[in-house]
């Protein structure tokens, strides 16, 4: 029977989430913090002045379509960012730059297993710990692939390099502009702050995924019958065409991307860019790459029209999650649930109440495996607890990561993992035993480094 259970589509789980939060304006208690206003012109609530209100009204049936256009524009900003983000990255995929410079790199330490493993890693990690790429890395599967099998490496090894690599990449994200900048967006944070503890807390956390497929690779490698796929004929390394040969167009296309995501880091660290600045470099970024290329200009707009199209969704996703806010504070009762969540967090301590928040963001993946929706969805909660239970808010943004990007590696409502599996003939159920002592452990280390930023007071 449960192998017939379907999960909802993401915007069906939100919907219904919105329908939800408008039942908890009729059935919870109005109530509400004081607020004051931080220091970077953002209100945040005082804590211990939590109080009910006694005559206030829920909002009408109505509203439940009513937030979802409210819900679009209040995440305008975002939206578009998101929008050109998508179309400068499918205007840098047709020039086949990254296809080719991946490719290479795998191919170069292809005779050396755990060079490739680590190397491999790494590249996926970095990719989307900076420019949040996931989807981008599909293409590259039948590739590596390849180079496992011909080092007796089995397809769960070769989906292991990519996808634990590019799990931690997003729990331990730089400044990914899909999680990290949306989270600190929605808390109130200046844009890429904090970056160095996660540059230093992602070398540790990719070791740990380093050494658990390196661990798994190796006892394939001893032993074939070892593989967790070795009687599933699907899942058997097919034939691959080799890849285009990196070219000097490729090299000038990489030096300008490199280029831009540094100018990015300038502009916010020292001018104060924010989104309209880093939407505007994009855009200027996509036209470079473009011209580096010799791409014809009608085909740079159908190119960047078409990465931007597949952002839609995501679009809708951030509308939609925002909209469960917009639900919540027009019925008055966000403060209540962020009372009544924060109430036995703060009995454990700032250490195990940021802890806490690590596990709830990670049971939360499952429904909203969308990293920007589940920031607009988690992130007005979280922010105000972190205020209440004294630790800093940039602990809650690290928090949101750690629990999004881990579970991405796991949840079965996630789509990039579904379809890298499908690709590959891997059962869930196989791959599940293969990375559920990872999260485990991952999520004790991110535990860990949660404590440690508590304690050195990270923000």
């Amino acid at each position: 029977m449960a192998r017939h259970f379907k999960v909802p589509h993401t915007l069906v789980l939100l919907f219904g989430m919105i329908v939800l939060a408008w039942l908890l304006t009729l059935i919870l208690p109005a109530g509400g913090y004081d607020t004051v206003t931080n220091e970077h012109g953002r209100e945040v609530v005082v804590p211990g002045t939590f109080e009910y209100l006694q005559e206030a009204e829920s909002p009408p049936a109505w509203d439940v379509f009513m937030v979802i256009p409210r819900g679009l524009a209040a995440s305008q900003g975002i939206i578009f960012f998101c929008f050109i983000i998508g179309g400068t990255l499918a205007v840098i995929r047709a020039t086949g730059a990254l296809d080719a410079a991946l490719a290479r790199i795998l191919k170069h330490f292809g005779a050396q297993p755990a060079l490739l493993i680590l190397v491999g890693m790494l590249a996926f990690g970095v990719g989307s710990a900076t420019i949040g790429m996931a989807e981008e890395y599909i293409p590259l599967i039948a590739i590596l692939i390849t180079l496992c099998s011909a080092m007796r490496m089995d397809t769960v090894a070769a989906v292991g390099i990519m996808v634990v690599g590019y799990g931690v990449g997003y729990g331990a994200a730089f400044i990914n502009p899909f999680t990290v900048l949306v989270a600190q967006e929605v808390a109130g944070l200046a844009p890429t702050s904090g970056l160095g503890f996660r540059i230093a807390m992602f070398v540790p956390l990719m070791a740990i995924g380093f050494l658990h497929v390196w661990r798994y690779a190796s006892r394939v490698r001893a032993d074939p019958a070892a593989s967790l796929v070795a009687d599933v004929p699907e899942a058997q390394p097919p034939e691959v065409h080799p890849p285009a040969a990196i070219t000097v167009r490729h090299r000038l296309v990489l030096t300008a991307t490199l280029v831009g995501l540094v100018a990015v880091v300038w502009g916010i660290m020292r001018h104060g860019w924010y989104l309209v600045e880093m939407g505007a470099l994009f855009v200027a970024l996509a036209l470079v790459i473009g011209l580096l290329s010799r791409m014809p200009f009608d085909e740079m707009a159908r190119q960047f029209t078409r990465g931007a199209g597949e952002l839609t969704g995501t679009a809708l996703l951030i509308g939609f999650a925002r909209g469960i806010e917009l639900m919540l504070s027009d019925g008055q009762v966000l403060h209540t649930i962020v009372h009544g969540l924060a109430e036995p967090l703060a009995t454990l301590g700032g250490e195990f109440s940021a802890v806490g928040m690590v596990f709830i963001q990670s049971v939360l993946n499952f429904f909203i495996p969308s990293g920007s929706g589940q920031a607009y969805v988690t992130m007005p909660l979280m922010a105000p607890i972190s205020d209440i239970i004294g630790v800093s808010r940039q602990v809650a943004v690290l928090a949101y990561q750690m629990g999004d990007g881990f579970m991405n590696m796991i949840v079965p409502t996630n789509a990039v993992l579904m379809g890298i599996l499908g690709i590959c003939g891997i059962p869930y159920g196989r791959w599940f035993r293969f990375i559920w002592p990872l999260i485990v452990q991952l999520l004790i280390a991110g535990s860990a480094v949660i404590v440690v930023a508590v304690l050195i007071g990270y923000h």
